[in-house]
């Protein structure tokens, strides 16, 4: 079985003559993925960066269907690929941006890019190629998910990924990724090619500091500090002079940490590439860029830039879900600040991780609205003004979240409208729009959590004619719509989320429901396994495609995802029903009642192991235990299915008047259901036959 290539070696140029010896037709030259250079995604931009042309000559509406992900990875080439789904969040001025993506998103992007690498290289034709990415161990971490969803998704046979790593720590995923899907080889040791350049401290600031030649890295480590400061100035300069931003990111803060004035020029620098990274969920850079500003400002005389790079750090720890280390620092800030702006934002920023960033069982949301009632308690003292009023609003705004998790339904809604009117007042109409939207939103999700679902879909409606290309919004539109039985519309919601978004697992997971609701079972199984294939490991998708086999009696199919599902959740309730009814219908009994009561052990509430165990008894003359189990299930939820069951027991033991009951109460539950409403009839004759017992 064909698989990628790894290639060891302790110098680029030994793993790079390796890979220059392999007989695949080379997609483009090798990428060094140093982060150095460009920051997160240095790879991927340099890859695309270099592919673009022929994409756009040869495939432009590929590369329109792919936009987001391309402008999100090479910013620098947006003035050759127009980005053709902005929302308010992407447009938003950094005063007012107050939502930040979910830590998915990067790998939403690296699967959209993947696609797009697979579809282009299949429209290439001809003989396999081969793509060398090298210095994955200097990688930033968005590169390393890149590759490692390359290593996993890409056919070898279409696409050899050589993967090149020195001897620095490797990503752990990759590091699996690379064991898994890839062959390892060790680079042979060869001399460094081509002759020592006249001035090898300058070449060696000139790579960006990424080379590895041994000759150049003594060259510049002999340089006098006067001497170093200036090259680094030097090359700086030289790189903001190509008004590129991707060198911004890596390579420009690099040298102005080194340059003549680090706290200064080294701080703006950083803090440049900190601001952007933040913004398109770059985290793990963030936290990179942070610690750098920190380390190079003084607290004390610098207090605003110390904090932009603390509360940045914060933020994308909390993302990162690290919300401990977050609290850390927000203490910290706490602790050495007298600032009410910082002991704001603080305040704040911890009450949400009380209420939403911590695990389940560690969240307390009375100790988080203890928090933001300080945030608010400060912001009610700044000078009245938009300024005030804004900061109002949205620290009230998270009380509200704060509220509904508390279960306070109509105290969230009331702070929430009252945001809303607030800002309508105090505001010009293209103020903050973007938290407007977000406080519409979150209207229409308390409403609907209230079940006042025509109120929650105008408010939907409402905030996708503001930013109509937010994909969440039409997501959480079309599951209200399901929730209404309007289901066409529903699909057409969900189709819209995934056109406006990178790969978008849960629209697709969402759609497969409704599709098989509706009888469309192959679409529903499309939909799963598009899910399965982004992520192998979303028990959930399972369990869903497991049942549509079941249901379309493919037992191969069947059985491959019950062992894949039980492989990742050996106690998962809803595969073990699964793999009840299996072994029930082949007649293995015993081992279908042991599964069912596993299933029992994990959730007592699973009506199938209720209703298994009743079929089991049931055919086993066991009529009374099978009509003890559908009591049971019927503690859970009143069912027509189980009723219609239970019926079934009760006239086998002579009941029917109890039988008769049972199937009125289905018929009404279900009165379209002929089944039933013929055995009710029989019964009510077969009743009247016994004399009325």
């Amino acid at each position: 079985m064909a698989q990628h290539l790894w290639i060891t070696g302790e110098h680029a140029h030994q793993r790079l003559a390796a890979a220059r010896a392999l007989t695949s037709v080379p997609l483009a030259e090798p990428v060094d993925a140093h982060r150095r250079r460009y920051g997160p995604y240095t790879a991927t931009n340099t890859l695309f960066t270099a592919l673009m042309p022929d994409l756009l000559a040869t495939m432009p509406d590929l590369v329109r269907r792919h936009d987001i992900e391309v402008l999100s990875v090479a910013p620098d080439l947006r003035p050759l690929v127009p980005a053709s789904r902005e929302t308010l969040t992407s447009l938003a001025v950094p005063a007012e941006r107050t939502r930040f993506y979910s830590r998915v998103r990067t790998l939403r992007l690296s699967h959209g890019l993947a696609e797009l690498l697979r579809d282009y290289v299949r429209a290439l034709g001809g003989p396999r190629r081969t793509l060398v990415l090298d210095r994955l161990d200097e990688a930033d971490p968005t590169d390393a998910e890149f590759v490692l969803v390359l290593l996993r998704r890409l056919d070898p046979e279409l696409l050899t990924v050589v993967v090149g790593t020195g001897s620095g720590p490797l990503d752990e995923d990759l590091a699996a990724g690379l064991d898994r899907y890839a062959q390892r080889r060790e680079a042979p040791p060869v001399p460094h090619p081509g002759r020592l350049p006249a001035d090898p401290a300058r070449a060696y600031v000139a790579s960006d500091c990424c080379t590895d030649d041994p000759a150049l890295l003594a060259a510049y480590a002999e340089l006098d500090p006067d001497t170093r400061c200036r090259l680094h100035a030097q090359r700086a300069e030289e790189l903001l002079d190509t008004g590129l931003r991707s060198p911004r990111l890596g390579a420009v803060p690099h040298h102005l940490e080194r340059a003549g004035d680090p706290a200064v020029t080294g701080a703006k620098a950083l803090l440049e590439a900190l601001n952007y990274c933040v913004d398109m969920g770059f985290y793990h850079a963030t936290l990179d860029l942070g610690r750098r500003g920190r380390a190079v400002v003084d607290r004390a005389a610098q207090e605003g830039p110390w904090w932009a790079f603390t509360t940045k750090m914060t933020t994308s720890l909390s993302a990162l879900g690290r919300p401990e280390e977050a609290e850390a620092l927000y203490d910290e800030a706490r602790a050495l600040s007298v600032n009410p702006i910082i002991h704001r934002q603080a305040a704040y920023a911890t009450a949400m991780i009380h209420t939403r960033h911590r695990e389940r069982e560690h969240r307390d949301h009375v100790r988080a609205r203890a928090w933001i009632n300080q945030a608010i308690a400060i912001a009610s003292l700044q000078p009245e003004g938009a300024d005030r009023s804004f900061s109002t609003v949205f620290q009230q705004n998270g009380l509200a979240l704060i509220e509904m998790h508390l279960g306070n339904l109509p105290g969230a809604l009331r702070l929430v409208c009252e945001g809303l009117d607030h800002l309508d007042r105090e505001l010009g109409a293209d103020e903050h729009r973007l938290h407007r939207s977000v406080l519409l939103h979150n209207r229409a999700q308390v409403l609907a959590a209230l079940g006042r679902l025509d109120e929650a879909l105008a408010d939907f409606t409402a905030v996708i004619a503001d930013d109509p290309n937010y994909p969440e919004y039409h997501f959480d539109r079309a599951n209200l719509l399901h929730r209404l039985g309007r289901d066409d519309e529903a699909l057409a919601g969900y189709a819209e989320a995934i056109r406006l978004s990178p790969p978008f697992p849960e629209a697709h997971y969402n759609r497969a429901d409704v599709l098989a609701g509706l009888g469309d079972l192959d679409a529903a199984l499309a939909d799963l396994g598009y899910v399965l294939e982004l992520d192998p490991t979303n028990a959930d998708a399972l369990v869903n495609r497991a049942g549509l086999y079941a249901a379309l009696d493919d037992a191969p199919a069947l059985r491959a995802d019950l062992a894949a599902g039980l492989a990742l959740d050996r106690a998962n309730p809803h595969l073990l029903c699964l793999l009840g009814q299996v072994q029930a219908e082949e007649g293995r009994a015993a081992e279908a009642e042991q599964s069912y009561r596993r299933a029992l052990e994990a959730d007592p509430d699973v009506t199938a192991a209720w209703s298994g165990l009743a079929a089991l008894a049931f055919d086993a003359g066991d009529l009374r235990a099978a009509v003890d189990h559908l009591d049971r299930a019927l503690t859970v939820g009143d069912d027509a299915a189980l009723r219609y069951n239970r019926a079934t027991a009760y006239r086998a033991l002579g009941r029917y008047d109890e039988a008769l009951a049972d199937l009125t109460r289905a018929a009404e539950l279900d009165p379209a259901d002929a089944d039933i409403r013929r055995e009710r009839a029989e019964c009510g004759r077969a009743l009247a036959g016994a004399g009325g017992r």
